[in-house]
């Protein structure tokens, strides 16, 4: 248990960065490191706990009778995953658990005929001689359910990777098919987070454990069938003395779970500072400001602090561990004395009372693993429920598709009376916009930010749909057509776009099939060609540098790779958001002069705070607040002395002489 619980907290920390620290860390207990020389404060480490702690508090809760009576569920849904990922590794697991089962109970009545020879009376060769067929058989069974179970555990980890893709590529097909709206949700957003960091990992692995309580339940009853042939009353002797030690197991597995829940803040915390300590990315702010003392001492005082529960951790196991042992005694002496009253008796012959003592060992090792079974069974069962309720939460999420077919091209977009919030905002991001687009213009969208332009152009585009008003392509509302259409139609170049670790043509075709003439083409349009051409290996490097011979690229070279994208996929209409943000002066100027000549046989829409690109526009949109403030060209919105002539003199006045 303590294993898989630095394995969760250790992936956590893998997936936490130095720039988004204080989102993903949890809050810290309130116990003090022992070592707090130079370390911050603990309050200063506090930060948002993480969204699954309401069920390690669960779990931590739950008491093992309930576990114990959700079992059936837990069987029963973890047999239906195995099964979904490979019905012959499922059926061949369960055929080979139920084998060594069955020759655990002829094992263990081999052992009791070997004793029956040696016991009876008569030369001590002949006895011997008697018990050999015994004994073979005895040795045969052992080694063939070793085998068994060795198959068990071979076919448990085949299933564990493939129940898990198949959970991961389910998930992936279905939150692909979700309304881009449904991710700004923040509620649904975690929900999804929960889905992929901890349901998928534990539908493999409560495949496995499900396995492994299904191979326990099938020895303890050959177990109990066998002494119950024996004598009935060897049964609940045997669960007597399993019970003391599982019961260990489980009060030392508890704790293991939750000190390390309570110290994942800690381990997230430290990889935070030790990436801070040892990446590239921050290592010239790092030493231009001299920071590494100081992470140092924060690094030592978390790890102090790590240090002080895991050695109350051991102390508490220890405790455990000597109370499971001391009631063990207690219960075996209790089966000794009743064993021994029965021989007294008459009631059982001594081979009995052997294949008993044996029978006691066997079922121990049994209930002690399916203990910590259904205990991990429970804690991932958790999880894998939160997975599956993802399914239903998804549905009405699911992209609308209308049933009309949107023109391979247009003459005319429209926009009326368009309004969108987001989730769980107060007001609305657009609100009462009206736009037109015609083929063949450049149209631009321009205000303060926080204005509405980049949500605006997403609507445009059918990411979003309006809450109120429509978008129509030719007449064809967004809301009525099949929006699986809008990539042929609409090619963004947005603000934030992705540096996809992906190679250099990849990055350009994204996913679209590869004609080399389009790719270099439009890496020319877009001024990319001359640093894609000093690469290392040109359109197949790697643009990665956690991969040998991977490489990274500047601000402004990322940018033209993203306008490249834009311009490859050679659509009616291109929506470009901030394309010129990182780029200098010259590049900037040919890049809009190139904007201008697609507009001969493409409609764009710009987005831009360089008000002085925008003059050549056919149209310009001013947006205020999420409202259509003005529009018009640039002559006519200077002549307004409105809100587009106040951004463009105030930029302009930078420019002009003293």
């Amino acid at each position: 248990m303590s294993g898989a619980r630095e394995e969760d907290t250790a992936k956590a920390a893998d997936g936490a960065h130095p720039a988004s620290a204080a989102d993903s860390s949890d809050a810290l207990p309130e116990q003090e490191p022992a070592d707090t020389s130079g370390a911050l404060p603990e309050q200063e480490l506090t930060v948002e706990s993480r969204h699954w702690d309401a069920f390690d508090s669960e779990v931590r809760a739950t008491g093992y009778l309930t576990m114990v009576r959700r079992l059936p569920w837990l069987i029963g849904h973890g047999l239906r995953l195995s099964w979904q990922a490979s019905r012959r590794d499922t059926a061949a697991a369960l055929i080979a658990g139920v084998s060594a089962a069955v020759l655990t109970s002829f094992g263990l009545l081999a052992t009791n005929g070997a004793l029956e020879s040696l016991l009876t009376g008569g030369p001590t060769r002949e006895r011997v001689q008697e018990a050999v067929p015994s004994l073979v058989w005895l040795a045969v069974i052992i080694t063939v359910r070793g085998a068994l179970q060795l198959a068990v555990d071979w076919l448990q980890q085949r299933l564990v990777p493939q129940v898990e893709q198949t959970a991961l590529l389910s998930l992936f097909a279905v939150v692909g098919r979700v309304d881009l709206v449904a991710l700004d949700d923040p509620d649904f957003h975690d929900q999804v987070q929960r889905a992929q960091e901890r349901g998928a990992g534990s539908t493999g692995r409560m495949v496995g454990v499900t396995l492994s309580i299904a191979t326990a339940l099938f020895g303890m009853v050959a177990v109990a069938g066998t002494l119950a042939l024996l004598h009935p009353v060897l049964v609940p002797l045997v669960l007597l003395a399993a019970l003391p030690p599982a019961w260990a197991s489980v009060r030392s597995a508890r704790e293991s779970y939750g000190m390390y829940s309570s110290v994942a803040a800690l381990y997230r915390r430290e990889q935070v500072v030790r990436q801070l300590l040892a990446d590239r990315e921050p290592a010239a702010e790092l030493r231009a400001f001299g920071m590494r003392d100081f992470l140092m001492r924060e690094f030592r005082g978390v790890q102090q602090a790590v240090c002080d529960r895991l050695l109350q951790l051991a102390g508490k196991q220890i405790r455990f561990q000597g109370q499971g042992q001391a009631l063990g005694g207690i219960a075996t002496f209790a089966i000794y004395l009743a064993l021994g009253l029965l021989l007294v008796s008459g009631r059982i012959p001594f081979a009995a009372a052997g294949t008993a003592l044996v029978a006691v060992r066997t079922a121990q090792q049994i209930l002690t693993g399916l203990t910590h079974s259904v205990n991990t069974a429970y804690e991932d069962g958790l999880y894998v429920s939160d997975f599956l309720a993802l399914r239903d939460d998804i549905a009405p999420r699911r992209i609308t598709n209308g049933t009309r077919t949107l023109p391979a091209s247009f003459t005319h977009v429209t926009a009326r009376d368009v309004t969108f919030t987001y989730p769980a905002a107060d007001s609305p991001a657009v609100q009462g916009v009206d736009l037109d687009l015609r083929r063949g213009e450049v149209v631009a969208l321009v205000g303060e930010n926080g204005s509405g332009k980049t949500t605006l152009a997403k609507i445009i585009a059918g990411l979003y749909l309006p809450d109120a008003g429509e978008v129509r392509y030719d007449g064809i509302s967004t809301a009525e057509a099949d929006r699986d259409g809008l990539p042929s139609l609409v090619a963004p170049v947005p603000q934030a776009f992705v540096r996809w670790p992906l190679t250099v043509r990849d990055n350009i075709t994204l996913g679209a099939p590869g004609d080399e003439a389009r790719v270099r083409g439009a890496a020319s349009e877009a001024g990319a060609d001359g640093f894609i051409e000093t690469l290392p290996r040109g359109y197949d490097t790697l643009l990665d540098r956690s991969f040998k011979e991977g490489r990274d690229l500047s601000g402004g070279q990322w940018q033209r790779l993203a306008i490249a994208r834009g311009f490859y996929r050679d659509t009616p209409l291109l929506i470009c958001d901030e394309p010129t943000s990182a780029l200098d002066a010259r590049a900037e100027h040919a890049l809009f002069e190139r904007i201008k000549a697609l507009a001969h046989g493409r409609t764009v829409l710009l987005i831009t705070h360089r008000l002085a690109s925008v003059r050549m526009a056919d149209r310009i949109y001013v947006l205020e607040q999420g409202r259509l403030h003005e529009h018009g060209t640039h002559t006519e919105l200077m002549a307004r002395h409105g809100l587009y002539h106040e951004l463009y003199t105030l930029q302009a006045s930078a420019y002009r002489s003293d």
